[in-house]
């Protein structure tokens, strides 16, 4: 099993910030087919071979996954496309 953690900066006021975490989660479910749900401010996503969370924090958010065999060969492909999004969604926005 191989696992992806990944601690991504914002300065968004909490309310927006879960809004921009809940459009990347549509992101995850459109491309991955991911399932998605909310228990407090983390959101939980899951399906065969991937199981991880993203933590919305006050400036920061904590995103963590454990994949499976299979998907454990594109944990670098995956990884960066976290990244990415997270840096597109959660750019410099002015607040501090």
């Amino acid at each position: 099993m191989s696992g992806i953690d990944i601690r991504h900066a914002h300065s968004l006021p909490i309310d927006q910030a879960r809004q921009a975490v809940e459009q990347v989660a549509q992101k995850l479910s459109e491309r991955f087919d991911v399932a998605c749900d909310w228990r407090g401010d983390t959101l939980h996503f899951s399906r065969s071979g991937v199981d991880g969370r993203i933590a919305l924090e006050p400036r920061q958010l904590h995103v963590t996954a454990t994949l499976g065999f299979l998907l454990s060969a594109l944990k670098g492909p995956i990884e960066a496309e976290i990244r990415r999004v997270l840096a597109e969604r959660f750019q410099d926005d002015g607040y501090a």
